[in-house]
Order: C-alpha cells, then structure tokens, then sequence
C-alpha cells in the first residue's frame, strides 16, 4: 500500500518523551502513530477512555467530609502521633 506524508505539530518535549517510550517499546514515533489509527478505525472509536478529571466517589466523599469538618484527624504534635494515628 502507498504511503503518505502526515504533518501534525507537538511540543518539542512530548515528542522527545514519546520518541523515548516508543523505542523501548521496538517500534518508531511513525509505527505507534499508525497503531493508533488502525486501532481507532478497528474500534470506531479513540482507543481509550477521553473524560474530565473527575474525582471516584470514594475522594468526592472524603472533599465532602473535609468540607463539613467531619472525619478529619490532627493537627498532631508530633511525627511519632502522627505516625500513632497512620497506623491505627
């Protein structure tokens, strides 16, 4: 099959730091660029989850409990209390 030219720009340091992954993985920036998109065609879909950084329900009801000022622990006096209550 023929192949083609594709420009797309990046920032230098994600290149460089993709250019690193992608060696240790075998293969070239050009090879896990065209994985991608015969991955996303296959799928008919980007081949990853894409959302908001929204926090699980575990750490929005640990924000809550900290906003209403329950379930907190401290101020501690010393390392060794803190490190009493850690391990509790």
């Amino acid at each position: 099959m023929k192949s083609v030219d594709i420009t797309f720009r990046v920032e230098e340091d994600l290149k460089a730091q993709a250019e690193l992954l992608f060696a240790d993985l075998g293969m070239s920036l050009s090879t896990a660029f065209n994985i991608f998109l015969r991955q996303s065609i296959r799928e008919q879909q980007i081949p990853f989850a894409i959302s908001k950084n929204v926090p699980n329900a575990v750490t929005q009801a640990a924000m809550e409990s900290a906003e209403q000022d329950k379930d907190l622990y401290g101020p501690f006096d010393s390392v060794e209390a803190l490190m009493e209550a850690l391990n509790a």
